[in-house]
């Protein structure tokens, strides 16, 4: 196999050495911070939370992620907590097979890359311990409230909660999903969008598991397993690094309070509604004791990602959120921050407002095109029995163009799956001739 080349870091004379702000400690934002800090400049991460940590249950990263994970030097670090599993299987609410794909053999068409199943938490803290292995400084409970951009443009000011204020040349907000910058930068209120959908997200102990003759396979032969059925489906259940934990992701339709994001569930609940699925799914919900509801919900793009200064710029949910039906959120999100590194480890003479506008030509169309396809994944998920869902698994049966299994369709996967960051950016890194004519 052909190893990704990890990035050696820049080292700049002070003239040449911008001072960065990330605003945000979630996948994008420690993202960002790596690929600056690579790229030669000094980083400073802000975060909301008293302390640096993340929620949630598993992660699934696909070729294109494990690619940019690699570039940052972070291969070693992460194969301590990955899982590799064998293939994807996605089945009928009642249990039937319709459509296999084997991880391996997918990944081999993309050299050097992988298919790798996190805690979310692990891959949090690798990310972490590789900011500030590279010299990043985190700042927690500091609450970014606004963005003031200089009256000369050359540099903007985050304003925290408490009328601090700290001076950047580059502010770049990565404050996830429920975004105060991303409102900050458009001059209005913008709540996320709902979706009509919430997940409920759970860990399951595999040693429960392995007393029961018919889910013992589903931990000793790990594989990532989808169940589609009318109006939900149950989704990546797989293995976590060490055997000891079994995640598992249940989306159904939403119906949480307004104005909430998350909340507990009720275990009963969320059984019943699974109660005629295959009967591995009761029997795994069974050894649920308790469980939390999230609500599903989406960023459609922005018009302009950066302030026209140059000095204050966006990334990750907080831009384009989008459905997890696809795995491919936090992936766009170390897309976004290995873009934004590329091209400002690129910088000679270009203005930072020209660096943002290739950062956002080689980043917007391909989250919205992502963001759509996960709508569409939506709809394909949850169809009712009938003409149509039968169409659907022929089609995914057949191979053919359209495949709701998206790392497989001809149409679509290579593009998500194949994506080389330094590619896209040579493709709309201005030629010499280009900008000697901008200079006249």
């Amino acid at each position: 196999m052909t190893p990704i080349k990890a990035k050696q870091k820049i080292h700049r004379d002070h003239v040449d050495k911008m001072k960065i702000i990330v605003v945000g400690a979630g996948l994008g934002g420690l993202g960002a911070a790596i690929a600056l800090l690579l790229a030669g400049h000094n980083v400073d991460v802000f975060e909301a939370a008293s302390e640096i940590a993340e929620v949630g249950a598993g992660i699934q990263i696909l070729p294109n992620s494990s690619r940019v994970l690699q570039s940052w030097g972070m291969r070693e670090m992460l194969d301590k907590y990955s899982t590799k599993p064998k293939q994807v299987n996605m089945m009928g609410w009642k249990g039937n097979i319709i459509s296999s794909m084997d991880f391996a053999a997918s990944a081999a068409k993309y050299p050097g890359t992988f298919y790798w199943d996190f805690h979310r938490a692990n891959l949090h803290n690798c990310l972490l311990k590789r900011a500030v292995e590279l010299g990043a400084r985190i700042k927690v409970n500091a609450r970014v409230v606004d963005v003031k951009v200089s009256k000369d443009w050359e540099q903007a000011a985050v304003i925290l909660q408490n009328g601090d204020s700290y001076v950047a040349d580059l502010v770049v907000g990565a404050d996830g999903i429920n975004s105060r910058l991303r409102e900050v930068m458009l001059g209005r209120a913008d709540p996320p969008t709902l979706t009509g959908d919430l997940a409920y997200r759970l860990l399951l102990s595999t040693k429960d598991m392995l007393k029961d003759p018919e889910l013992a396979p589903l931990v000793t032969d790990p594989q990532v397993n989808y169940w589609l059925g009318p109006d939900a489906h149950a989704a990546v259940n797989y293995v976590l690094k060490g055997g000891e934990l079994f995640n598992m992701v249940l989306l159904v339709p939403d119906d949480m309070p307004a104005g909430a994001n998350t909340i507990e569930g009720n275990v009963e609940e969320m059984q019943a509604l699974y109660k005629d699925w295959d009967p591995r799914i009761p029997k795994l919900l069974a050894l649920c004791e308790s469980v939390y509801k999230w609500r599903l919900c989406i960023r459609p793009g922005m018009r302009n990602w950066s302030h026209p200064s140059g000095a204050f710029t966006m990334l990750g949910d907080a831009v384009h959120a989008t459905l997890p039906y696809l795995a491919s959120g936090a992936g766009m999100s170390l897309e976004d921050a290995a873009v934004l590194g590329e091209v400002f480890s690129r910088r000679t003479t270009q203005s930072k407002s020209e660096l943002l506008d290739i950062y956002q030509k080689i980043r917007a169309p391909r989250t919205e095109m992502v963001v759509e396809r996960g709508n569409r994944q939506q709809y394909l998920y949850h169809l009712h029995d009938g003409p149509e869902q039968q169409e659907r698994d022929r089609i995914m049966q057949a191979g053919e163009d359209g495949d709701a299994l998206a790392w497989k369709d001809g149409k679509f996967a290579d593009g998500l799956l194949g994506w080389c960051c330094e590619n896209e950016v040579d493709k709309c890194w201005p030629k010499e001739k280009e900008k000697f004519q901008s200079r006249l």
